[in-house]
C-alpha cells in the first residue's frame, strides 16, 4: 500500500511537473498585483486537481463512451508522456507547453495544460481501472502532489532566485530523463497487455 502510494505520488510529481513549472508561473504572474497572486496560484491549483479527480473516478466511464480499450490508451499516454519528456531534456524556445498569452491566468495556461495536461490525464485515467481500495491510495497520492504544487508555486519567485536558472533547468532535464524511463515502461506494458490479446 505505502509502496503503490509512493510509486504513484512520484509518477504524479514527475507529470505534473511543478518544479519545471515554476519559470512559467513566474512569469505568467509577473504582470498581477503582488496580493492577487497567492489567491490566483490557490484557484489555478484547485482547478487542476479537480479535473485530475474527476478523470480519475469517472475515467472508465470516459472510456467506454468513446470506444477506448485500456491498452490503447496506455500506449497512448505513454507516447504522450515521452514526447513531453523528451522536450524537458532538450528544451524547446517556446518551452515545454508552447508560448502563454500575457494577463492574469485563468485555467489556461496554469491549471491547464501545465497541470492537467494530456499526461496527466491520461496517467489519472489509467488509475480508474483499478480496485477502489488502490483508487482511494492514487487519491491521496494525488492530494499529496497538490499540496506539493501550492508549496512550490506559492514561493515559485523566491525558489528561482535562489536555486537560479541553470539549476532550475538540470533539475528540469533530470525529471524528464526520469519520466522518459517511466513512459517507456508504460509503453511496454500496453504493448504486452496488447500481445496478450492476439
Amino acid at each position: 500500500m505505502t509502496q503503490n502510494f509512493f510509486q504513484t505520488f512520484i509518477l504524479l510529481l514527475l507529470v505534473t511537473d511543478p518544479f519545471g513549472n515554476v519559470p512559467l508561473f513566474a512569469s505568467v504572474l509577473n504582470p498581477v498585483p503582488v496580493a492577487r497572486r497567492s489567491r490566483i496560484v490557490i484557484r489555478e491549483c484547485a482547478i487542476a486537481f479537480v479535473l485530475l479527480l474527476i478523470f480519475m473516478f469517472f475515467g472508465r466511464h470516459f472510456l467506454t463512451a468513446l470506444q477506448l480499450s485500456e491498452v490503447s490508451l496506455r500506449i497512448g499516454g505513454s507516447v504522450i508522456l515521452l514526447l513531453i519528456s523528451i522536450r524537458m531534456i532538450f528544451p524547446h524556445p517556446d518551452g515545454v507547453l508552447g508560448r502563454t498569452e500575457g494577463g492574469e491566468p485563468f485555467i489556461v495556461p496554469l491549471a491547464i495544460p501545465a497541470l492537467a495536461g494530456p499526461s496527466a490525464l491520461a496517467t489519472v485515467l489509467l488509475f480508474s481501472r483499478e480496485s477502489t481500495g488502490e483508487v482511494l491510495v492514487h487519491v491521496a497520492a494525488l492530494a499529496a502532489v497538490g499540496l506539493v504544487w501550492l508549496a512550490v508555486f506559492l514561493s515559485a519567485e523566491k525558489l528561482q532566485k535562489v536555486l537560479g536558472p541553470q539549476v532550475m533547468t538540470a533539475f528540469e532535464r533530470l525529471m524528464g530523463l526520469i519520466l522518459t524511463a517511466m513512459s517507456i515502461e508504460m509503453l511496454l506494458g500496453g504493448i504486452r497487455e496488447f500481445v496478450k490479446t492476439l
